[in-house]
C-alpha cells in the first residue's frame, strides 16, 4: 500500500459522469490522491450526458511510473473509447503483469476482458456487455475482487465500488467508517 503514488482515473469521450466523479469523489474523501487523465487530446471531455470535465491531466502527459492504480468509468461510448486507446491498454498490461491494482465499471470491463485479463477470474459489468468479459466468470454482483482486479455493475453500485478501491489501499475499517459517514451503509 504505496500512500505517495496516485490513483488515475481515466476519462474517454462519453463517459459516464455519476460513475468517474463517485469514484474521484470517495477517494478524495479518504485521503488518496486521485488525478483524472484524458484520453482525448484535450483537457476537456464530454461525458455520456453532455456533462464536461476538465481533466488534470492528459494521457500522453502522465508519468505511470508514479501511478499505482489505473481506473476506468464505464458509460457509452466512453468504455469502447478506453477500449481502442492502444496507449492505455498497454499500460494496463503492463501493470497488470506487475500485479498493479486495476479497476473498471460499468461497460469498462470490457477493457479487460478484450485484454485477456480476466480468464478464470470473477468480475461484473453493466447487463448486455458480459460477451466482453472474455473467459471471465461474469457474476452479476455489484462489485467483484479477482486478485488485482475490481470490476463493478454501473452507475448504482459507484460508490460502492470506490468504496472497495478505498479498501485496498486503506482497509476495510476504513472503508466501512467512510461508508457510514457518507450514509452508504444505512
Amino acid at each position: 500500500m504505496i500512500m505517495d503514488k496516485v490513483i488515475a482515473v481515466h476519462l474517454a469521450e462519453g463517459f459516464e459522469e455519476i460513475e468517474a466523479v463517485s469514484i474521484i469523489d470517495v477517494l478524495r474523501r479518504a485521503g488518496l490522491k486521485v488525478v483524472t487523465v484524458s484520453v482525448t487530446g484535450q483537457p476537456e471531455v464530454k461525458g455520456a450526458h453532455d456533462i464536461i470535465i476538465t481533466a488534470d491531466k492528459l494521457f500522453e502527459e502522465v508519468n505511470y511510473s508514479t501511478i499505482e492504480m489505473i481506473v476506468l468509468p464505464g458509460g457509452m461510448p466512453g468504455a469502447k473509447n478506453l477500449k481502442n486507446h492502444s496507449g492505455l491498454n498497454a499500460q494496463i498490461l503492463d501493470f497488470n503483469k506487475s500485479g498493479k491494482p486495476l479497476g473498471a465499471i460499468c461497460a469498462a470491463p470490457m477493457v479487460f476482458g478484450n485484454l485477456g485479463l480476466l480468464k478464470g477470474k470473477n468480475a461484473t459489468c453493466f447487463p448486455g456487455f458480459e460477451s466482453e468479459l472474455k473467459g471471465a466468470n461474469v457474476t452479476g454482483n455489484a462489485v467483484e475482487v479477482a486478485d488485482n482486479i475490481i470490476t463493478g455493475k454501473g452507475a448504482g453500485v459507484a460508490i460502492q465500488f470506490a468504496l472497495k478501491i478505498m479498501e485496498h489501499f486503506k482497509g476495510q475499517k476504513a472503508a466501512n467508517e467512510l461508508g457510514n459517514r457518507m450514509v452508504v451503509n444505512q
